[in-house]
This record gives structure tokens, C-alpha cells and sequence, in this order.
């Protein structure tokens, strides 16, 4: 990770002093092999991504930098220090939940909320819905009680196909947060609706409904849905085909482009890797 760091005696000055004028750094003192040190290092990496704007993370394993643990003071394991222009100004010992990690964390940097809405908003006037996806995905994730952050998300979703995450969040709208942006996405959710009742796939879903085992009409199928922008009905089929026949004509290759074309941070994109790679390995 870009703002991950193992400190030591050779970068020290660097990273506490230097960049700490510029960042936060927040040094994580651990050891191999205790528990509690194994429960919070995920916590903090976590936590650390989604703050590398303001945040550097700085390991310090205290088996090999004893000098440094020493230097600060470290009695116990794990212990937690968040440093500011060379000078420790928050911190903890012992184990800490994620939400109060992010509290913590919250308390001395910039609003990272704000910062992840504001590009997700600049990259959809910009027409990258692809992007901006993954912002405020972000965003939606550290504050999932923000109607204007849960609208752009639902708006890159529609963009991106995938309608039926789209209604979810705006199911979640109250009526005195419905604007004229959610009724915008909500009119391009019905216009996508339509688009999927097209003659060729109710042609298709008839033949199949007459004919349930057949792979070739399942896969013409999930062809015509994904293009209809309903990509997890479309992975349905596919999964379907390929739990019977692994190597079914084009039906790998269909589901793997059409993963690798969902946005980072969907969760159908995760949940589809984990079907595929349950089949393939």
C-alpha cells in the first residue's frame, strides 16, 4: 500500500519527523504471534486505506526495532500511537474496536466523508460513473446514513447496469430527502426496466421456460440481459451453465468479462469472483 509503511531506525527521522509535518502517521507497535496484536493489525490496515489521504501507517515490529519501542515509551502489546509534526497526539495500548479506532481517528483528521463525496461528484459531472463507483462506495460505506453520498451511489450504479442495488438505496430514501436528483436516477431506473422487457429476451426467457436445460438458450440469454444492464440475472445464468458444464462454449468467458467489467467495490463483483473461483479451483 502507497501509505503503508515498516518503520525503522533507517527511515525514522523521515516518517515521524518529515512526513508527520504533512500527514498523521499512525504507528502500530506489535509482535509475531499475540492475538490481540493479530486482531487489530486488519483493523488498522483498514482503517489506514481508507484514510491515505491524511494517514501514513508506520508497522514497528518491537521483536526487531526494540530501539524505536523503547524511545517511545511502549510498555505494552499492541500499543497505538498517532503522531503530528514529530509529537504523539492520541493513542491507546491493549485491543479496540473498529468504531473506535474510526473515532479516534475522526477526532484529529480531516473529513474524510466529505473528501470521498466531493470526487465522487466531480467524477460523475465528468461522465466517469466507473470511478466514481468506487468513491463513493467509500463514502457510502464509512456513512451509510447520508442521502446525498447513498444518491450519487445509487446513480453509478444505474449507470453501470446493475438497477437492482440502485432501487435498494433508493427504497432507503424518506419522502423529505426526495429531490430532483432522486427522481432523475429513478427515472433512469424505469427507462432500464423497460429496456429489459425487450421481444428478444421474453422470446428467450419463453424458450427456456419450455426448455429448462438447455445451456446454449441460458447463455444466449445471459447475453441479452447483461446488455439490458441487468448483470446479476446475467450471472445467474452463466453460474447456472457453468455449474453443469465447466467448459460449455463461450459461457467462461461471458461470466469472466463480465466480472472483470464491474466496478471495484461492487459487492456483486466480490460475490461473483468467489462463485467463479469456487468452480474454476
Amino acid at each position: 500500500m502507497q501509505n503503508f509503511v515498516d518503520l525503522n531506525i533507517e527511515n525514522f527521522q523521515q516518517v515521524i519527523i518529515e512526513e508527520s509535518k504533512v500527514k498523521h502517521v499512525l504507528v502500530n507497535f506489535w509482535a509475531p504471534n499475540l492475538e490481540m496484536c493479530e486482531q487489530l493489525t486488519p483493523i488498522l490496515e483498514k482503517l489506514a486505506t481508507q484514510h491515505a489521504e491524511h494517514l501514513i501507517y508506520a508497522n514497528v515490529n518491537c521483536e526487531q526495532e526494540q530501539q524505536i519501542a523503547q524511545q517511545f515509551g511502549i510498555q505494552s502489546l499492541p500499543t497505538v500511537i498517532l503522531v503530528k509534526d514529530g509529537q504523539p497526539v492520541d493513542g491507546f495500548a491493549g485491543p479496540m474496536m473498529e468504531e473506535q479506532v474510526q473515532e479516534l481517528l475522526e477526532k484529529h483528521l480531516p473529513n474524510a466523508v466529505d473528501g470521498f463525496y466531493e470526487k465522487a461528484v466531480a467524477l460523475v459531472n465528468q461522465g466517469n460513473y466507473q470511478e466514481a463507483f468506487t468513491i463513493a462506495k467509500q463514502a457510502h460505506d464509512l456513512d451509510p446514513e447520508r442521502t446525498d453520498i447513498a444518491l450519487v451511489l445509487a446513480d453509478c450504479y444505474v449507470e453501470l447496469g446493475n438497477t437492482k442495488q440502485a432501487q435498494l438505496l433508493l427504497d432507503n430514501i424518506l419522502l423529505v430527502d426526495q429531490n430532483g436528483y432522486y427522481h432523475s436516477i429513478v427515472g433512469k431506473v424505469e427507462l432500464l426496466e423497460k429496456a429489459s422487457e425487450s421481444p428478444e429476451i421474453k422470446q428467450l426467457q419463453e424458450k427456456l421456460a419450455q426448455d429448462p436445460d438447455n445451456l446454449e438458450l441460458k447463455v444466449e440469454l445471459a447475453v441479452q440481459l447483461h446488455q439490458a444492464n441487468k448483470p446479476e440475472e446475467a450471472l445467474e445464468l452463466l453460474f447456472a451453465v457453468l455449474k453443469k458444464d465447466l467448459s460449455f462454449g463461450e459461457a467462461r468467458k461471458y461470466t469472466l468479462d463480465m466480472i472483470n467489467a464491474m466496478p471495484d467495490g461492487d459487492p456483486l463483483k466480490s460475490k461473483s469472483r468467489r462463485t467463479i473461483y469456487s468452480l474454476l479451483y
